[in-house]
Order: structure tokens, then sequence, then C-alpha cells
């Protein structure tokens, strides 16, 4: 049995005894509460006296504080009763005069209260307390079962999950393929001296598929695989974390070879020497008890160590150095081909219709990871068995992707004539502007649709291949082109709107990289004086890099060639605008009477303008 079903039924044992043990606290005060108050009735002393007076009362004892005693009720029954002893020098002749045998007693109650109140209570719960510990202790591994880590080994059934599973990232593959190659035939590689890397790091973006390549690895090398993620060694309690560390690298030493799988590593691999005024004791044991033990282990053992984060600057650097995690492998987003190839993998499992142009699937699905794409897949499927179709068409992929990038169709959604109008321009802006600029890339379609939260429409371009460097003119054409919306609206309606707003903050986000990053602004010159936004990366001695080494003079100046880029192609986008009105009034109406225009239908307005 594995480690999961062990901990389910030690859990389930433990719910079991806690819930025999409750009902059994609740049997005993019943008990106690039945046989030793219920039968006693407390009763005033003018109660008493009427009672002894009327010859009811048969025997009392009387102690310093109390009368206990026996009477007879109206039914004929035997009571006791217990009232207060109060100041009363008639008492006694009054219990002879109506022959009630009575007696004194003296108490001494410090004892009966220190055993009753104190000793019996507290020691019953002690022993309740010790039965718990140590019915836990014997099915968790620990007190409550902190010390025991909360990994789940697939054993008897490993990932079915293989490389072929697996698609856009052919170069992680392959250097993955070595750690496969280890696990199968060992002595191949121990027979030369060498010896397989003890951790290998996974580093990507949220989707990239991190945790599926480690299953395929153990997949394809038919290993028994430990997933655990790094949220589950902290607790509130210090040492907890450790011990958690040490009973996985004890588990995983009985069940080599085998492939342990750490996610989200950055969890409890966060750098020491970040910032000390936060640092957290339990975390800190957690990530040294961690590389204790990798410096220990034998990888010759065949169990190799891997990990996944999205944040490697975030990590300290103890456990990136070699004889640790020796081998980083990053999972970058997929490219064309790769977005391709993830297409086919996840529409194996789907009725998919002949008219469905993968090629294209992966075109309009630019920086997508595949998490991403399988989700459009399904959305697909669902739309068309919403439609009640044989198979799942090409609109329907289409729609997915909108829904993924956009947000969700607002059919009930009420614009006004004047709004909607402003919005056709707006679309057609862009539009335009795209069509005529050598540098923008290629419009797939204008709708005016509202999708998502405050998307009133939008324009969907595609780039017609992979870009992994753009020159200025080309940073320029897309500033343009971002501009030729809020462009239209002045040229048109005399005024602009807030439609513009994501506009405009897209284009200021590139302006100011050509000029503070890229070193393309004449004036400031071929330096770099801002860091690409995202995260920041450890140096080597693990600090965080922080530089704003900017002079007030610099900052006005980089201030002011952001506003002149921004206007001039503003300037421009309307120059285009003025020259094709003509255009930009016709493919307006006909958005405004179709609602989404393709680019089939673009092409033949601005051709038929062109009088070609």
């Amino acid at each position: 049995m594995d480690n999961e079903n062990r901990q389910i039924k030690g859990f389930n044992n433990f719910s079991k005894f806690i819930v025999f043990y409750i009902l059994l606290a609740f049997f005993m005060i019943y008990l106690y509460q039945y046989f030793f108050k219920a039968q006693t009735t407390e009763i005033p002393y003018s109660q008493f006296k009427s009672l002894v007076e009327h010859d009811r009362v048969k025997s009392c004892t009387i102690s310093d504080k109390y009368i206990h005693g026996i009477y007879i009720d109206k039914d004929g029954r035997k009571r006791q009763f217990v009232t207060v002893l109060v100041n009363d020098p008639e008492l006694v002749k009054v219990l002879e005069k109506h022959h009630v045998k009575f007696s004194g007693k003296v108490t001494n109650t410090w004892l009966t209260n220190l055993i009753f109140g104190w000793i019996l209570p507290f020691g019953f719960l002690f022993f309740i307390w010790w039965l718990m510990t140590r019915k836990m202790r014997g099915t968790s591994g620990g007190l409550f079962g902190f010390g025991k880590s909360r990994f789940r080994v697939y054993l008897n059934e490993k990932p079915d999950v293989k490389f072929s599973d697996v698609a856009g990232a052919e170069e992680a593959k392959q250097e993955i393929q070595e750690i496969v190659d280890y696990l199968k035939d060992p002595e191949r590689y121990q027979r030369l001296g060498g010896r397989a890397p003890k951790g290998v790091l996974l580093v990507g973006a949220p989707g990239v598929g991190k945790t599926l390549f480690a299953k395929a690895t153990a997949g394809e090398a038919g290993v028994p695989f430990i997933s655990i993620s790094g949220s589950e060694f902290i607790e509130m309690f210090v040492g907890v974390g450790a011990s958690r560390v040490r009973d996985l690298f004890n588990e995983a030493k009985k069940l080599s070879p085998c492939i342990v799988f750490i996610d989200e590593i950055d969890a409890i691999g966060k750098s020491r020497a970040v910032n000390s005024l936060t640092s957290n004791d339990e975390r800190e044991q957690t990530l040294n008890q961690l590389l204790a033990e990798m410096d220990g282990f034998d990888s010759s053992k065949g169990v190799i160590i891997m990990a996944a984060t999205n944040r490697p600057e975030i990590l300290d650097p103890a456990l990136l150095r070699p004889g640790r995690f020796d081998r980083q492998i990053i999972v970058d987003k997929p490219d064309l081909k790769g977005r391709e190839e993830i297409f086919k993998v996840h529409m194996k499992k789907i009725k998919v219709a002949p008219d469905v142009d993968v090629k294209k699937l992966a075109q309009m699905t630019p920086g997508l990871v595949g998490a991403d794409i399988a989700n459009i897949v399904n959305e697909a499927a669902l739309l068309a068995a919403r439609e009640n179709r044989d198979a799942v068409y090409m609109e329907h992929f289409e729609e997915a992707i909108e829904r993924q990038i956009a947000g969700l169709k607002k059919k009930n959604k009420v614009i006004s004539k004047e709004e909607k109008e402003r919005v056709a321009y707006h679309e057609c802006g862009h539009a335009i502007c795209a069509y005529v600029l050598p540098g923008a890339d290629p419009v797939h379609k204008i709708s005016i649709v509202p999708r998502g939260l405050s998307a009133l429409g939008y324009t969907q371009q595609l780039p017609t291949d992979e870009r992994y460097l753009m020159t200025k003119e080309e940073m320029l054409d897309k500033v343009t082109t971002l501009l030729g919306g809020r462009a239209a609206e002045e040229i048109v309606f005399g005024s602009v709107s807030t439609g513009a707003q994501n506009d405009l903050s897209r284009a200021t986000d590139i302006v100011r990289a050509i000029v503070t990053q890229f070193g393309m602004d004449e004036k400031l010159g071929l330096v770099v004086v801002e860091q690409q936004s995202g995260g920041h990366f450890l140096t080597s001695e693990g600090i965080l890099t922080k530089g704003d080494r900017v002079s007030e003079k610099t900052k006005q100046l980089i201030d002011e060639e952001i506003a002149k880029i921004m206007n001039s192609c503003y300037v421009r986008a309307k120059d285009i605008l003025r020259e094709n009105k003509e255009k930009l009034d016709k493919l307006a109406s006909e958005l405004l009477k179709k609602e989404v225009i393709n680019e089939e239908e673009l092409k033949k307005i601005m051709e038929d303008r062109n009088g070609d």
C-alpha cells in the first residue's frame, strides 16, 4: 500500500477513535449528572422547616454548611433533599419534637475538592490526551502527523504520460531524455565513471508543462514517481518542514530507482539573503534540511530530484550550485511550430471537422502556453456540443480563442447607436493603419461585439511568423496602429473618448522601452536607464539588484522624448486616416451592418478604393 493510502487509512482510524471517546465522555458525564445530582432535590430552608412540622422528614444529617436528608413527597415516595443551613438555634428542638432522626457531620472539604475538582478531571483529560497521541503516533508517524511528509506516490501505477504527450518544447525534451536513459540503464554511465545529475530544475512560465514533463520522465523511465508541492512542507510549528524533508528522502531511498518531484520549490527555496528582517525560521530550517539531504544523497542509487518553479530569481544560490540542482532546464513558451504540435496532441481526444486549419490556429494564439491551448480545445468542444453539432468546426475554435483572449461575448449588453458608431470607427482606425503600415501585423478580424468586462470591440492581428527581434521602425508602426483608433475618433467626431485607454497604455510601454531599454533614442544615446519589467534576478552574492541611478535631468529628458515620439506617431496615424477617409467610412459602415469583418473583406474594401 502506498503512502497516500496509508495516510487515508490512518486518518479514518483516527476519526473513528475521536468519535468513540467523545461519545464515551458524554456518556460518563450523563451518568454523573443522573446518579449524583438528579436524585437530590435542592429545597429552601423554609420548605425544609415546613416539611419537618408536617412530619414528612424522616432523617437528616447536619454539616457546617448543608443539611442532607430524606423526606416523603405528596405521592408517598422517599426523596433525597439538600438545603443550606442557616443560623437557627431552635432547629434541634424542632427535630426532636417531630421525632426526626438527625446526626451531625464535620466536613473537611479541601481534600475532596482537590480530588474531585482537580485531580480526577485533569487526570481524565490527560488519559484521553495520552490515548489520542498514542493512537496518532501509531497511524501518522508523529504527533498529529505533522512530521509525516504529504507526498503522493505513484507506485503500483506508473504515470501513463509519455514524451509523445508532451509537445512544444523539443529542446527541453532532449535534455530530459538523458535522465530517462540513465534511469533505464545506469550501468552504461557508471562504467565510464559518470553520474547522473542529482537535481533537475525546470524553469518556465505557468502553464508551459513543467509538471507534465516530470510525469513524462517517470512514465518513459518506468519508475515510481513521488510528487509533492513546496507549500506542503511548511507548517506553523518550527521543525515540521525539516522532518517532512527527511521523511521524503527516506521514502525515496526505499523506492529507488525513482523520481522525486517538488512543485513550486520557491515556496521553501527563497533566498535567505533577500531580507533578514522578514526571515522565517521554519522555512529556513526546511531549506537547510533540503540542502543537507541533497548533499548526502547518492545519485548512483537511481533517485533523481526534479523541481519546478516560475520564479527562479528568488531561489537561494546554495540551491542552484553544482552538486544539488546540477541541471537547469528552461521550458519556454511554445513557438509557432510548438503550438501547432500542442493543438494536434489535444485534438486527438475530440472529433475534429475537416475544415479545421491547425496552422492557422497556431498563428492565432501567439504567446499562449500549453495550458491555454488545452483550455481552448476543450472550450471549442463544449461550444460544438452546445450547438449539438456532429464535430468541432473551425468556427468553434475561433470563438474559443476569442473567449481566451478578449473574454466572453456579451450578447445582452445594450449599446447606444452613437456609441456603437464610435466603436466601429475606432476599430476601423486600427485596422486601416495596420493594413497600410509594413511593420504592423496583418489584421485577421475586426469586431464590435462586446466581450469581457470592458471591451466594446477589438481588432485581432496575427503575426505571419515568429519574431524574436524588432527594429525601431516596426515598433513605431505598432505604436501608430495602437493610436489609430483614437485618431479615427478625432477625425470623424471631432472629439475623443475613453475607449483608447488600453491602447495608450500599451503604446506608452513600447515607446518607453524604445527610449530607456533599447538605446534607440537619439538624444538619450546608447544607454539603458531602466531594467526590463518583470522579476528581479539575484546577483552572485544572492542580493537583489536594485538600480535607480537616473538623475532628475535624465528623467525629464526621458519624459520629453516619450511625449515627442507619441505625438509623432499620433500625427502619422491621423495623416494615414485622412488619406484613406473614404475607406474608413465604407469599412465602418460595413462593420456596423455585419458587426464582424474578416481579413478578406478588409482586403477587398481597401483594394477596391485604391482602384486596383
